[in-house]
Protein backbone atom coordinates (compact mmCIF):
# COMPACT_ATOMS: atom_id res chain seq x y z
CA UNK A 1 0.00 0.00 0.00
CA UNK A 2 1.20 3.51 -0.77
CA UNK A 3 1.97 5.55 2.32
CA UNK A 4 0.89 9.10 1.41
CA UNK A 5 -1.60 10.47 -1.12
CA UNK A 6 -2.00 14.20 -1.80
CA UNK A 7 -5.33 15.58 -3.05
CA UNK A 8 -5.50 19.01 -4.73
CA UNK A 9 -8.81 20.50 -5.96
CA UNK A 10 -8.41 22.90 -8.90
CA UNK A 11 -10.20 25.27 -11.21
CA UNK A 12 -8.14 27.48 -13.54
CA UNK A 13 -5.01 27.40 -11.39
CA UNK A 14 -2.32 27.44 -14.10
CA UNK A 15 -0.45 30.25 -12.34
CA UNK A 16 -0.23 28.37 -9.04
CA UNK A 17 -0.47 24.61 -9.55
CA UNK A 18 3.12 23.96 -10.69
CA UNK A 19 4.70 25.25 -7.47
CA UNK A 20 2.13 23.40 -5.37
CA UNK A 21 2.96 20.14 -7.14
CA UNK A 22 6.67 20.76 -6.75
CA UNK A 23 6.24 21.18 -2.99
CA UNK A 24 4.56 17.76 -2.55
CA UNK A 25 6.79 15.61 -4.74
CA UNK A 26 7.70 13.61 -1.63
CA UNK A 27 4.22 12.00 -1.69
CA UNK A 28 3.66 8.56 -3.19
CA UNK A 29 0.84 9.84 -5.38
CA UNK A 30 -0.80 13.17 -6.22
CA UNK A 31 -4.46 13.34 -7.24
CA UNK A 32 -5.78 16.51 -8.85
CA UNK A 33 -9.57 16.81 -8.82
CA UNK A 34 -10.40 19.43 -11.41
CA UNK A 35 -13.67 21.29 -12.03
CA UNK A 36 -13.18 21.36 -15.83
CA UNK A 37 -10.61 24.14 -16.00
CA UNK A 38 -10.47 26.14 -19.22
CA UNK A 39 -6.77 27.01 -18.85
CA UNK A 40 -3.64 24.81 -18.73
CA UNK A 41 -4.19 23.43 -15.23
CA UNK A 42 -4.92 19.87 -16.35
CA UNK A 43 -2.03 19.80 -18.83
CA UNK A 44 0.40 20.95 -16.15
CA UNK A 45 -0.88 18.32 -13.71
CA UNK A 46 -0.55 15.51 -16.25
CA UNK A 47 2.99 16.59 -17.19
CA UNK A 48 3.87 16.31 -13.51
CA UNK A 49 2.68 12.67 -13.35
CA UNK A 50 -0.48 13.38 -11.37
CA UNK A 51 -3.67 11.36 -11.46
CA UNK A 52 -6.26 13.80 -12.84
CA UNK A 53 -9.98 13.27 -12.26
CA UNK A 54 -12.64 15.76 -13.28
CA UNK A 55 -16.01 16.53 -11.77
CA UNK A 56 -18.45 19.41 -12.21
CA UNK A 57 -18.23 21.52 -9.07
CA UNK A 58 -21.26 21.73 -6.79
CA UNK A 59 -19.66 22.10 -3.36
CA UNK A 60 -16.30 21.60 -1.70
CA UNK A 61 -17.20 18.51 0.32
CA UNK A 62 -18.51 16.52 -2.64
CA UNK A 63 -15.49 17.48 -4.71
CA UNK A 64 -13.00 16.19 -2.13
CA UNK A 65 -15.04 13.10 -1.24
CA UNK A 66 -15.06 12.24 -4.94
CA UNK A 67 -11.26 12.49 -5.08
CA UNK A 68 -10.90 10.30 -2.00
CA UNK A 69 -12.24 7.36 -4.00
CA UNK A 70 -9.05 7.43 -6.09
CA UNK A 71 -6.58 7.68 -3.20
CA UNK A 72 -4.63 4.54 -2.33
CA UNK A 73 -2.38 5.86 0.43
CA UNK A 74 -2.78 4.99 4.08
CA UNK A 75 -2.52 8.72 4.77
CA UNK A 76 -4.02 11.62 2.80
CA UNK A 77 -2.83 15.23 2.73
CA UNK A 78 -5.22 17.86 1.35
CA UNK A 79 -3.80 21.10 -0.05
CA UNK A 80 -5.01 23.81 -2.42
CA UNK A 81 -3.21 25.05 -5.52
CA UNK A 82 -2.19 28.29 -3.77
CA UNK A 83 -0.53 26.42 -0.89
CA UNK A 84 3.05 25.20 -0.55
CA UNK A 85 4.58 22.60 1.77
CA UNK A 86 8.01 23.92 2.84
CA UNK A 87 10.91 21.58 3.66
CA UNK A 88 10.52 21.75 7.45
CA UNK A 89 6.83 20.81 7.23
CA UNK A 90 7.61 18.05 4.74
CA UNK A 91 10.03 16.49 7.26
CA UNK A 92 7.46 16.82 10.03
CA UNK A 93 4.75 15.16 7.92
CA UNK A 94 7.01 12.24 6.99
CA UNK A 95 7.93 11.76 10.64
CA UNK A 96 4.37 11.72 12.01
CA UNK A 97 3.05 9.28 9.39
CA UNK A 98 6.02 7.03 10.15
CA UNK A 99 5.33 7.11 13.89
CA UNK A 100 1.75 8.39 14.28
CA UNK A 101 0.27 9.27 17.66
CA UNK A 102 -3.04 10.47 16.21
CA UNK A 103 -5.47 9.66 13.38
CA UNK A 104 -5.15 13.16 11.94
CA UNK A 105 -3.18 16.37 12.23
CA UNK A 106 -4.04 20.04 11.93
CA UNK A 107 -1.78 22.35 9.92
CA UNK A 108 -1.21 26.07 10.51
CA UNK A 109 -1.99 28.51 7.68
CA UNK A 110 -0.67 32.06 8.21
CA UNK A 111 -2.33 34.37 5.67
CA UNK A 112 -0.29 36.05 2.94
CA UNK A 113 -1.44 39.52 1.96
CA UNK A 114 0.19 42.68 0.59
CA UNK A 115 3.45 40.78 0.02
CA UNK A 116 3.88 39.56 3.59
CA UNK A 117 2.80 36.70 5.84
CA UNK A 118 0.37 37.72 8.56
CA UNK A 119 1.30 35.56 11.52
CA UNK A 120 -1.53 36.97 13.62
CA UNK A 121 -4.08 36.04 10.95
CA UNK A 122 -3.92 32.28 10.60
CA UNK A 123 -6.10 29.20 10.51
CA UNK A 124 -5.44 25.80 12.03
CA UNK A 125 -7.13 23.18 9.84
CA UNK A 126 -7.29 19.39 9.80
CA UNK A 127 -5.56 18.43 6.54
CA UNK A 128 -3.44 15.30 7.17
CA UNK A 129 -5.50 12.20 8.03
CA UNK A 130 -5.62 8.45 7.86
CA UNK A 131 -7.70 7.64 4.79
CA UNK A 132 -9.87 4.95 6.42
CA UNK A 133 -13.33 6.26 7.33
CA UNK A 134 -12.59 9.93 6.63
CA UNK A 135 -15.06 12.18 4.82
CA UNK A 136 -15.97 15.84 4.33
CA UNK A 137 -19.18 17.53 5.41
CA UNK A 138 -20.45 21.05 4.69
CA UNK A 139 -20.73 23.23 1.58
CA UNK A 140 -17.98 25.78 2.33
CA UNK A 141 -15.27 25.79 5.01
CA UNK A 142 -16.00 22.10 4.86
CA UNK A 143 -15.24 19.93 7.89
CA UNK A 144 -13.12 16.80 7.65
CA UNK A 145 -14.54 14.00 9.81
CA UNK A 146 -12.26 11.19 11.04
CA UNK A 147 -12.25 8.37 13.59
CA UNK A 148 -9.68 9.02 16.30
CA UNK A 149 -7.70 11.76 17.99
CA UNK A 150 -6.27 14.86 16.31
CA UNK A 151 -2.79 16.32 16.76
CA UNK A 152 -1.17 19.60 15.68
CA UNK A 153 1.89 20.08 13.48
CA UNK A 154 4.26 22.95 14.29
CA UNK A 155 5.63 24.12 10.94
CA UNK A 156 3.30 26.31 8.84
CA UNK A 157 1.97 25.86 5.33
CA UNK A 158 2.81 28.71 2.96
CA UNK A 159 -0.63 29.89 1.89
CA UNK A 160 -0.84 32.55 -0.82
CA UNK A 161 -4.48 33.18 -0.01
CA UNK A 162 -5.23 36.52 -1.60
CA UNK A 163 -4.45 37.41 -5.20
CA UNK A 164 -5.44 41.03 -4.67
CA UNK A 165 -8.12 43.11 -2.95
CA UNK A 166 -10.76 42.50 -5.63
CA UNK A 167 -10.13 38.73 -5.58
CA UNK A 168 -10.30 38.65 -1.78
CA UNK A 169 -13.67 40.44 -1.64
CA UNK A 170 -15.02 38.29 -4.48
CA UNK A 171 -13.93 35.16 -2.59
CA UNK A 172 -15.75 36.34 0.54
CA UNK A 173 -18.93 36.98 -1.48
CA UNK A 174 -18.76 33.56 -3.11
CA UNK A 175 -18.30 31.80 0.23
CA UNK A 176 -21.10 33.89 1.76
CA UNK A 177 -23.67 32.40 -0.65
CA UNK A 178 -22.67 28.84 0.33
CA UNK A 179 -22.74 29.72 4.02
CA UNK A 180 -26.12 31.44 3.70
CA UNK A 181 -27.56 28.38 1.96
CA UNK A 182 -26.30 26.15 4.77
CA UNK A 183 -27.84 28.44 7.39
CA UNK A 184 -31.15 28.48 5.50
CA UNK A 185 -31.27 24.67 5.45
CA UNK A 186 -30.67 24.63 9.20
CA UNK A 187 -33.54 27.07 9.76
CA UNK A 188 -31.36 29.88 11.11
CA UNK A 189 -32.56 33.46 11.10
CA UNK A 190 -30.92 36.73 10.10
CA UNK A 191 -31.86 39.89 11.98
CA UNK A 192 -30.60 43.47 12.01
CA UNK A 193 -28.77 42.51 15.21
CA UNK A 194 -26.80 39.91 13.24
CA UNK A 195 -26.02 42.45 10.53
CA UNK A 196 -24.64 44.92 13.08
CA UNK A 197 -23.12 42.87 15.92
CA UNK A 198 -21.66 39.81 14.14
CA UNK A 199 -19.45 41.80 11.71
CA UNK A 200 -18.30 44.08 14.56
CA UNK A 201 -17.32 41.08 16.69
CA UNK A 202 -15.45 39.46 13.77
CA UNK A 203 -13.44 42.64 13.31
CA UNK A 204 -12.77 42.91 17.06
CA UNK A 205 -11.73 39.26 17.27
CA UNK A 206 -9.49 39.44 14.21
CA UNK A 207 -7.87 42.80 14.88
CA UNK A 208 -7.74 42.94 18.70
CA UNK A 209 -8.10 39.48 20.26
CA UNK A 210 -5.91 37.76 17.66
CA UNK A 211 -3.56 40.77 17.57
CA UNK A 212 -4.06 41.52 13.90
CA UNK A 213 -2.98 45.09 14.68
CA UNK A 214 0.58 43.74 14.94
CA UNK A 215 0.43 42.95 11.19
CA UNK A 216 0.14 46.64 10.30
CA UNK A 217 -2.01 47.90 7.43
CA UNK A 218 -2.41 44.39 5.93
CA UNK A 219 -3.78 43.21 9.29
CA UNK A 220 -6.30 46.06 9.33
CA UNK A 221 -7.36 45.29 5.74
CA UNK A 222 -7.86 41.59 6.43
CA UNK A 223 -9.84 42.24 9.63
CA UNK A 224 -12.10 44.69 7.79
CA UNK A 225 -12.77 42.36 4.87
CA UNK A 226 -13.40 39.44 7.24
CA UNK A 227 -16.03 41.59 8.94
CA UNK A 228 -17.55 42.37 5.54
CA UNK A 229 -17.68 38.62 4.80
CA UNK A 230 -19.79 38.04 7.92
CA UNK A 231 -22.12 40.94 7.01
CA UNK A 232 -22.44 39.54 3.48
CA UNK A 233 -23.37 36.10 4.82
CA UNK A 234 -26.30 37.38 6.87
CA UNK A 235 -27.42 39.82 4.18
CA UNK A 236 -27.54 36.95 1.69
CA UNK A 237 -29.46 34.79 4.18
CA UNK A 238 -32.09 37.55 4.32
CA UNK A 239 -32.27 37.57 0.52
CA UNK A 240 -32.63 33.78 0.35
CA UNK A 241 -35.48 33.86 2.86
CA UNK A 242 -37.25 36.26 0.51
CA UNK A 243 -36.56 33.99 -2.47
CA UNK A 244 -34.00 36.36 -3.96
CA UNK A 245 -30.52 35.43 -5.18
Amino acid sequence: MKKLSVIIPTFNEENYIKKALRSVRFADEIIVVDSFSSDKTVDIAKKNNCTVVQRQFDNFSNQKNFALQYATGEWVLFIDADERIPFALKQEILEVIKNPKHAGYKLNFPHFYMNRFLYHHYDSVLRLVKRANCKFEGLVHEKLIIDGSIGQLKNPVLHFTYKGLEHYISKKDSYAWFQAEQMLKKGKKATYFHLAFKPFYRFFSSYILRRGFMDGIPGLAVASINAYGVFSRYAKLMLLKKGIK
